[in-house]
């Protein structure tokens, strides 16, 4: 059984996996260990040298303890690390060298292959599982999160950037509005919960030209009704998510059109909300029933090294394959 391990050092989490071999829906999760950084109350994030040094000193034991549960018989045959936030060449972020530089040292000392991988494609990997999406089936991706909003196309040939925002980015909005109202970083689930008990009447602005967006508006209007003290917190947290969602459909919608794709993937911290996922199912539902939605499951919404462990699996397999095809050695 073909094991691989996947490192991922994000902004705000790090996280290790062990993947075993799965195509498709017969992907198959192994094991997982993920911590999420510790941000000082109040605060809205962490800067770079922050989360360098906290990726330092959690990596090595969560990598010793997600060994440690690893089945006797099991060998890890390659290793696969995001080494940046996306395929992208300028695409750069000083967290990302710590799992990049641990994983090619720990390759090298189980002489097994260490294949680069990116952040943002571990998330649309890990996305599919369970979905029905093989790896390379072509779809729409929405990938959305705390430091991505983008609107992608993804084939075979790789991904490409169709649109996404154009100044703040979905969690973001999320984060800063959450906090503002006296919540923790992340404040995703916990303003979930406030705006589950609010209502909302398409207060702030859904901003969309093509399929580029704008959410500074929205956090602008929502920060000075909590300084005016006008709503309650419940609304504003509805007024929110209700935002997120008329321009996530939106994105959707306008996205397959251009494309002439019928299956949409969303994935990444923000796509984890369960409130989220049924505003943005009934609003695509109303205007595109042939629209397929794919969410990734919640538990691999967020960052997570699953994703990137499978795309050394898929790696792995095809370097087997290719050498089983050529007559070489493929132990």
């Amino acid at each position: 059984m073909s094991v691989c391990l996947g490192l991922d050092t994000s902004c705000y989490t790090t996280s290790a996996a062990l993947c075993t071999t799965g195509s498709g829906a017969g992907d198959s999760l192994f094991l997982q260990k993920r911590r999420l950084l510790t941000v000082r109350p109040g605060a809205r994030g962490l800067m770079q040298s922050e989360g360098v040094f906290q990726h330092v000193s959690r990596l090595p034991a969560l990598v010793e303890e997600l060994l440690a549960e690893c089945p006797a018989g099991c060998r890890v045959e390659a290793v696969c690390a995001s080494v940046r936030p996306r395929p992208a060449p300028d695409s750069y972020m000083p967290v990302f060298r710590v799992g990049e530089g641990f994983g090619r040292a720990l390759a090298a000392a189980l002489r097994a292959p260490f294949y680069p991988a990116t952040h943002q494609e571990g998330h649309l990997r890990a996305a599919r599982v369970g979905t029905g999406l093989a790896p390379d089936a072509p779809c729409l991706a929405l990938h959305l999160s705390g430091g991505t909003t983008e609107v992608l196309r993804q084939d075979a040939q790789g991904i490409t950037r169709l649109g996404g925002t154009r100044d703040l980015h979905a969690g973001q909005l999320v984060d800063r509005v959450g906090v503002a109202l006296g919540l923790g970083f992340p404040a995703g689930p916990a303003l979930e919960r406030l705006a589950t008990d609010g209502q909302a009447a398409a207060r702030y602005p859904a901003s969309l030209r093509g399929l580029d967006c704008h959410l500074s508006g929205a956090e602008t209007r929502a920060l000075a009704d909590i300084r005016a003290g006008v709503m309650a917190p419940e609304d504003i947290a509805a007024e929110v998510f209700d935002c997120l969602a008329r321009t996530v459909a939106r994105l959707v919608l306008a996205g397959c059109e251009q494309s002439g794709l019928s299956d949409a993937l969303l994935g990444g911290g923000v796509a984890s909300s369960s409130l989220l996922r049924e505003q943005v199912k009934a609003r695509v539902a109303a205007r595109n029933r042939r629209i397929r939605l794919h969410f990734a499951r919640p538990e691999l919404s967020g960052d997570n090294a699953v994703g990137v462990a499978l795309m050394g699996i898929d790696r792995l397999i095809s370097t087997q394959k290719e050498a089983r095809e050529h007559g070489g050695d493929v132990d």
